[in-house]
């Protein structure tokens, strides 16, 4: 199977012992990875006849940070109509250090046990992927305040120039300084470099706004990572908002904070939703 016809525009959907053997391929089955979320929902529906609330259906997320050939991926499996769900942890086990998950199809049932021991397990009649991969960051992020991710499923991104232009329409003009490398973070990086507030003479070099384009290792698409570093300063996070607003915007695609995956086109309701929850609502 096509893997980038699988993983197009369209989020990969597991039904069949085919799509499970392509999930993993495509993952190389979350080799070394570790598991960071797991949620689980319950549905229920009311029932007239009975005139009580009756289950209907379970679903269970769990989020996988993992790398494959230089990239860093987040993963979200997604498993729905689950009918079998077990987590256990005792007397200081660990379950979500992964080994490689295994898998199977069996009595039209997908089973996933994940951890080597097998005490994270579930059983379900679906699951979908949804993943962003970016270029393997090796430097020290001590200093990083805040990284945003964009993984976008049009064939071209925004250029620099359109950067510049947003930002400048917000009323926070830059200036571009481009970063030059003599040894490249990874092949699928295109372009690289700071954004400079005009005219600000208190910014420092170790305060900045660093932008870097890359492809996605399925060639669909393009990823664009924005991440602050330094000292705590306004005017930064300021610019960071302004290009993530503009940029879920104009673009169709999935936004990433820490390893969480959001689509773009609810990315001001994610915002919204996250104020609310720090402010204790």
């Amino acid at each position: 199977m096509d893997v980038c016809a699988k993983i197009g525009i369209v989020k990969p959907s597991i039904k069949t012992a085919e799509d499970l053997r392509w999930l993993i391929g495509h993952t190389s089955g979350f080799r070394s990875g570790y598991v960071t979320d797991v949620h689980m929902s319950k549905r229920r529906l009311f029932d007239e006849g009975s005139g009580r609330d009756v289950p209907a259906g379970t679903t269970v997320s769990v989020t996988v940070r993992y790398e494959v050939r230089g990239m860093g991926r987040v993963a979200k499996l997604t498993m729905i109509g689950v009918t079998d769900f077990s987590i256990f942890e005792q007397d200081g086990a660990d379950c979500s250090a992964l080994g490689v998950i295994q898998a199977e199809f069996s009595a039209g049932k997908l089973r996933f046990w994940f951890d080597p021991q097998g005490e994270l397990y579930v059983v379900c009649e679906e699951a979908h992927l949804d993943e962003i991969a970016t270029p393997f960051m090796t430097a020290d992020q001590a200093a990083e305040l805040a990284r945003w991710t964009f993984q976008g499923r049009t064939g071209k991104g925004p250029s620099v120039q359109w950067l510049l232009h947003e930002l400048d329409q917000a009323g926070l003009p830059c200036m571009w300084r481009e970063t030059r490398r003599t040894v490249a973070i990874h092949p699928a990086v295109q372009w690289e470099g700071d954004l400079i507030p005009t005219g600000d003479t208190r910014v420092h070099d170790d305060t900045l706004v660093h932008v870097m384009a890359y492809d996605p290792p399925e060639g669909n698409g393009f990823g664009l990572m924005v991440r602050v570093s330094g000292i705590q300063d306004r005017r930064m996070s300021r610019m960071l908002e302004v290009l993530a607003d503009r940029i879920t915007q104009h673009f169709a695609g999935d936004c990433l904070v820490g390893t969480t995956i959001i689509p773009g086109r609810e990315w001001e309701s994610w915002l919204i939703r996250e104020h609310h929850t720090r402010q204790g609502g």
